[in-house]
């Protein structure tokens, strides 16, 4: 496992992390926590030590997980927990956003995890406005100074958003959608990003499991799962789903980069071809089976890929996905 700087956190973190949306199984079916210890282990013994959850992951019971696999492990390994708040606030509006609302799911969050301060506490795609509220992001100095936090972070859905949060001091990371499918932050803000020592965590590496290859188009998805019942942003952003592709398009691609990247496997290509950029501090791809942690794990061994294969798979986004989501997020 290699390890990256995540910023001016100054915490050195497995350049392939452990997301734990899904870790006690298939989204939307309930929560294994047997299963989900398994999977937190597998990823430790391959070298993770930095696992993102949120408040909101299965009720707060993706946070209990973690919290129960920390203790197990024990205190005396260096290993780091990235965790969110106030996506629970409905409605989820900017007039709801609160600094005493927010210290709450703070403290809710501490007890979950069984931890005294949260390494890294993330605000969870708040909307537009908030960003432009300075007592919002005072209170995280606030919640350092009283030890229970050490660094503050967003995780956004948009590239202005991400620009204008790291206007405030106190920000030291951003979580950001970035893969083969979602190619802006690349060219307007990691640059900005590194010169402000902002570390930068990405998510949907796999675009929902579409660049896993694994998908056609008779796959489907229980009820409960975003991939079924947000396609259209019914539920929340819609960029979170299939990274704001639609579904039959990013079949169709895919299978234009099966050919580019012949012989390997393409959740591994997805993830290595992030790891690629420099700028990139750590990818959290999730996983809700155990096969799923080698895999992910094995992207960092892949060799880089050749100039022609990278400037293929970006005509790929040239010509098939970019009308559908660069001017969006």
């Amino acid at each position: 496992m290699n390890y990256r700087l995540l910023g001016k956190t100054g915490l050195k973190v497995s350049e392939i992390s452990l997301g734990t949306w899904q870790v006690g199984g298939v989204w939307g079916m309930g929560f294994d926590h047997d299963s989900a210890q398994k999977l937190l282990q597998a990823a430790y013994e391959s070298g993770v030590n930095f696992f993102d959850t949120a408040d909101v992951y299965e009720n707060g019971e993706s946070e209990k997980a973690v919290g129960k696999f920390l203790k197990s492990v024990g205190s005396s390994e260096e290993l780091y927990v990235a965790t969110k708040c106030g996506k629970q606030i409905n409605p989820f509006i900017n007039e709801n956003f609160s600094p005493e609302v927010l210290r709450g799911y703070v403290e809710d969050s501490l007890k979950r995890l069984g931890v005294e301060t949260i390494d890294l506490i993330q605000l969870h795609c708040p909307p537009t406005e908030v960003y432009y509220r300075p007592e919002i992001f005072g209170l995280f100095d606030r919640l350092k100074e009283e030890g229970k936090i050490r660094n503050l972070g967003v995780s956004v859905e948009k590239v202005e958003e991400a620009v204008k949060a790291i206007q405030f001091e106190n920000v030291t990371t951003v979580q950001i959608i970035y893969n083969l499918f979602r190619r802006r932050p690349e060219d307007y803000f990691f640059q900005m990003a590194a010169d402000n020592n902002i570390g930068i965590i990405v998510r949907v590496p796999l675009a929902s499991g579409l660049l896993s290859g694994k998908m056609s188009a008779q796959s489907t998805f229980n009820p409960g799962d975003h991939r079924h019942g947000n396609r259209n942003g019914e539920w929340f952003d819609k960029g979170e789903t299939f990274a704001g592709v639609p579904f039959e398009t990013g079949l169709e691609a895919v299978e234009k980069l099966r050919d580019i990247f012949s012989g390997l496997e393409l959740a591994q290509v997805a993830l290595k071809w992030i790891l690629m950029n420099d700028q990139v501090s750590v990818i959290i791809p999730g996983a809700s089976k155990l096969k799923h942690v080698p895999s992910n794990m094995g992207a960092g061994e892949l060799a880089e890929f050749s100039p022609e294969q990278m400037a293929a798979a970006r005509q790929v986004y040239e010509d098939m996905i970019k009308p559908h989501v660069h001017d969006l997020w």
